[in-house]
């Protein structure tokens, strides 16, 4: 059984740091204020390791990562 992977940016919680973007710039953009946008809610396997750092390492705490069960 394999798993996927969703990324989500809580955006009451975020404060426009733009950590996920620069981690992340396959799947995050920033608009024209500084806030992420997500060209996908779907991580791709090889870009699993990246999208945990951008969760971990977002200051705000508003990267979301969900595993499920496929």
């Amino acid at each position: 059984m394999s798993q996927s992977q969703t990324i989500a940016i809580n955006p009451a919680a975020c404060t426009g740091h733009g950590v996920c973007a620069e981690l992340l710039p396959e799947l995050v953009s920033l608009d024209e204020w500084g806030y992420p946008l997500l060209s996908s809610d779907q991580v791709p396997a090889p870009l699993r390791r990246q999208a945990a750092r951008a969760a971990r390492d977002c200051p705000a705490l508003a990267v979301v990562l969900t595993r499920r069960d496929a």
